[in-house]
């Protein structure tokens, strides 16, 4: 690995799930994935007992981002954030969770002070972090806040699903199918599209990138015989986004959207709730797809996958997606500087 390379910062997530795994598992085959150096933000302690159980040869220094690229050829560079309590893998706790906060915090603060090129989280349990008083539906909008907090400006986040063959973002998320229609509105698709074309553009290099916008009901609403709200709302956006030089079409019908030749048209499509987007990007890249989130001040990308307590320490948890979200993140990075 290069010398005086900034390292990407990878926080440990649930120390009981399958973070610290798939965290040894990437590094063991760093060559093998042409990985760029990461800093593992977490317990060196949690990684030396969960590489003892699966049997793993790693070798664990305890650094900082300054050391962390010359070190990571030889061992896994960590910066040591302790847990403070003992941690049995597969068997979350909620004395675990402020040292799953305090890696959150000091990668998004390494980051925005320039100490490191990008931020990669392994998966959370939000419950976990619930029963200890954790204000945020998930690790997006926590995300979101620190930025908020950091630069003194708003942020809106929008969540993005990146595979080799489709990158799909939900208007809506982590709300209950039936609140979808209230929660809809014009000005929501607006923004949420202005800020994936703009990062598209700023992260990814895509000069005009085409935003393919799913209708909300079936067949997009057929005129207006199956719900109001293609005709109502989604279509006058669109056509606002048109005015403003974005490259955005439809309401389209989601049947339909995502075959071979239906996705040879665009570069994103943009969904109107979780599943309608969650569902396409984990059937066409269940291994391989990443969770960005766009609209932030830096770059963060994570697995697409959850903790999986079950796998915690069996040796049968998959970096795959690890990887492809530290491959993302380096690419990221590396475009942004570009483009600059």
């Amino acid at each position: 690995m290069t010398d005086g390379v900034l390292p990407l910062a990878l926080t440990q997530g649930d120390p009981a799930g399958i973070g610290p795994d798939i965290a040894l598992q990437a590094w063991l085959k760093r060559r093998e994935y042409g990985l760029p150096p990461f800093l593992y933000l977490g317990d060196p302690a949690v990684l030396q007992v969960r590489a003892r159980l699966l049997e793993l040869d790693v070798a664990i220094v305890e650094t900082d981002a300054n050391q962390a690229s010359e070190v990571f050829d030889r061992a896994l560079p960590v910066l040591s954030i302790p847990t403070g309590t003992d941690v049995l893998a597969g068997k979350p706790h909620v004395a675990n969770a402020r040292a799953t906060i305090g890696a959150i915090e000091t990668a998004v603060s390494m980051c925005l002070a320039g100490d490191v090129r990008a931020v990669v989280t392994n998966p959370i349990a939000k419950s976990v972090l619930y029963e200890a008083g954790f204000g945020f539906p998930g690790h997006t909008e926590f995300l979101a806040d620190l930025a908020a907090k950091a630069t003194g400006n708003s942020v809106m986040p929008v969540m993005m699903l990146a595979g080799p063959k489709l990158k799909a973002v939900p208007v809506t998320i982590h709300i209950p199918l039936k609140d979808v229609p209230g929660a809809l509105s014009e000005a929501l698709i607006v923004d949420t599209c202005r800020i994936v074309a703009r990062d598209l553009t700023a992260r990814f290099g895509l000069a005009s990138p085409r935003l393919a916008v799913a209708g909300l009901n079936p067949h997009a609403g057929e005129n207006g015989a199956i719900g109001q709200e293609d005709d109502d709302i989604i279509h006058p956006a669109i056509r606002h986004l048109r005015d403003e030089g974005i490259d955005a079409f439809g309401p389209l019908p989601a049947d339909t959207m995502f075959h071979d030749d239906a996705r040879s048209r665009y570069d994103v499509a943009i969904c109107m709730y979780h599943d309608q987007a969650l569902i396409p990007a984990k059937a066409l890249g269940f291994d391989d797809s990443v969770n960005v989130t766009l609209g932030l001040p830096f770059i963060r990308t994570s697995p697409d996958h959850g903790t999986a307590f079950g796998l915690a320490g069996s040796g049968f948890a998959k970096e795959t997606s690890l990887v492809a979200a530290l491959q993302m993140a380096a690419r990221m990075s590396t475009t942004t500087e570009t483009a600059r």
